[in-house]
């Protein structure tokens, strides 16, 4: 409920002066949303990009296409659907087939796994500098106390490597755990009514203060990278080798910027009259230990769900 809840926030003028494609694209769980056409149909009118997700696929990960897409949809394009191309026969209209251009004679389908086909949005420069939405904590996270987990590391991505900064709106949204808590019982599938919410956003980011060192430090990173490896200069815009994937550098200044990602909205939750949190709260490694397990009721009286 969080992703409709929060837009139908927003006064309706927001919805008149910005073309609809622009308008708002996020993240959705392959396992869940893509599961059969129809439901891929559904979310891909959406606006909303397949994800895996690591605990469900082996095609998780920073690296993997949606995180691609939403980089490109963040920058100047359009950019072939390369090096995420469906197979040929996935690209023709079928019963199996998602989406496909029927307008278009270039290739304009990516694959998230080798076996599914969508549209790529980034393929067409209407597309051009879109707002895109994340949960960076990547789960349903509903505390008492009302902090949040770690943010994964895929947020740091869309702003190191889109080609232009991208504008930086951190926001805090409260009581939907209410609404529809993971305890809940019979119909489970039904939101509670009467309940209390609320959407705080902050002030646009500075970002050049706040993330131009840290912008500049990834292109020195990248060019080093592509100096040993004269082979990557080549690689289109959201396409790594594993230097940068995964190299201690490139790893380091993804936590660093992700955590200033996280301090941001931090802000916004102070706003709330909050109290400050544990600073431990926001590190990985806490959360690998405490709660004992993926999902459910954790040992801090949290619950913890995968999207």
């Amino acid at each position: 409920m969080d992703d409709p809840l929060v837009w139908g926030f927003l006064p309706l003028k927001y919805n008149f002066g910005l073309s609809s494609s622009n308008r708002r694209w996020g993240m959705a769980s392959h396992d869940i949303c893509y599961q059969t056409r129809p439901l891929a149909f559904f979310f891909t009118m959406g606006q909303l990009l397949p994800t895996h997700r690591s605990a469900h696929s082996q095609f998780g990960g920073i690296a993997q296409p949606a995180v691609t897409q939403a980089i490109r949809l963040l920058s100047k394009g359009p950019f072939p659907a390369e090096p995420h191309l469906a197979r040929p026969e996935r690209q023709s209209f079928s019963l199996q087939n998602v989406c496909v251009d029927p307008f278009s004679d270039l290739p304009t389908a990516y694959t998230t796994n080798g076996e599914d086909s969508h549209l790529a949005p980034s393929a067409y420069a209407c597309n051009s500098y879109s707002w895109v939405h994340i949960f960076p904590e990547g789960k349903i996270h509903q505390t008492p106390n009302k902090i949040m987990r770690y943010f994964k590391w895929g947020v740091a991505r869309l702003i190191l490597e889109a080609s232009e900064c991208p504008d930086v709106v951190p926001m805090w949204l409260e009581g939907f755990d209410q609404v529809m808590h993971e305890s809940r019982e019979f119909p489970r599938f039904l939101p509670r009514p009467g309940k209390e919410v609320s959407v705080t956003f902050g002030k646009k980011v500075d970002t050049e203060a706040v993330f131009g060192e840290a912008r500049s430090r990834w292109q020195k990173l990248k060019a080093k990278a592509e100096l040993a490896s004269p082979e990557t200069r080549d690689l289109p815009l959201g396409a790594l080798n594993d230097e940068l994937l995964y190299g201690e550098e490139a790893v380091e200044l993804r936590k660093e910027v992700t955590k200033k990602v996280r301090d941001l909205v931090l802000e916004v939750r102070r706003s709330r009259g909050h109290s400050d949190e544990d600073p431990k709260a926001g590190l990985a490694e806490t959360w690998n230990i405490e709660g004992g397990k993926g999902e459910g009721k954790m040992a801090d009286e949290s619950w913890v769900r995968d999207l």
